[in-house]
């Protein structure tokens, strides 16, 4: 069964767009935010023995439906704000080879709702043994945001707001449940503080575009209810010197594999 775009003026601006080497298509928007490396990072870091999974601000699915294309087990719940892209997110996921359709559930709301009485039904409270997000990350205070409304709600943020989506993973959570999120290495202050008292085990991996080059983004994985201090992981780089894409990253990017 495959779902349909309703809107006629998003249908004639989309591509169709290949990732994972073909793994993964994706309908998404011309304009505006468009889903990326992060996303498959992202997903590429979610562990193997993930069964259970809810992606926030998933947009049209990239980071949620490469999760379930690596992992044939894992049921996934993409939640999204924009009902359009919701609906771009079930006709993405009803597209892909083999089941996945099948175990990936689609769910138009406000993450900030998630788990709460008045909320949507699902995903419900404690359902969860993984959350995976990419958040919103420019912070106004040090980014301009984008005048396509589309864009500037995928990409605008104030740092403190993270608080929010990790208070929604915490309610979405079983105990000892695990997190996984993208976010810029500016945001790691906001990041710990929101962190705490709820999630522990903290590990972070820095991303960085080449070796001699700062790190552009973290990945950072938490589990529900620990204690255990935070963890500095190896560093990713995603190419060399000249620019040549590193081994991990064509294992990640191209092959779908996840990040060791």
């Amino acid at each position: 069964m495959s779902s349909s775009i309703d809107a006629p003026s998003m249908a004639a601006e989309l591509t169709d767009d290949a990732l994972l080497g073909g793994r993964l298509r994706l309908l998404q928007p011309a304009r505006g935010h468009r889903a990326g490396h992060d996303a498959l990072l992202l997903a590429a870091s979610v562990p193997e023995d993930a069964r259970a999974a809810v992606d926030l601000g998933a947009g049209v699915g990239a980071a949620g439906l490469a999760v379930a294309a690596r992992l044939p087990e894992a049921r996934v719940t993409l939640v999204e704000i924009d009902p359009a892209l919701a609906e771009l997110a079930r006709t993405n996921a009803d597209r892909q080879d083999g089941d996945i359709g099948t175990r990936v559930e689609v769910v138009a709301a406000d993450v900030a709702m998630l788990g709460r009485r008045g909320g949507p039904e699902r995903p419900a409270a404690q359902s969860a043994d993984l959350v995976l997000m990419n958040p919103p990350f420019n912070d106004p205070a040090r980014f301009r945001a984008s005048p396509r409304g589309g864009r500037a709600l995928a990409h605008s943020g104030a740092d403190a707001d993270i608080a929010t989506w990790l208070r929604a993973a915490d309610r979405l959570l079983a105990a000892g449940g695990r997190l996984a999120l993208i976010h810029r290495p500016e945001a790691i202050g906001a990041l710990l503080a929101a962190l705490e008292g709820r999630f522990g085990a903290v590990a972070i991996r820095p991303v960085h575009p080449r070796p001699d080059a700062p790190a552009i983004r973290i990945l950072i994985s938490a589990i529900k209810g620990r204690r255990t201090p935070p963890a500095l992981l190896p560093a990713l780089v995603l190419a060399d010197a000249a620019g040549r894409p590193s081994a991990a990253a064509e294992n990640i990017l191209r092959d779908g594999a996840g990040i060791s």
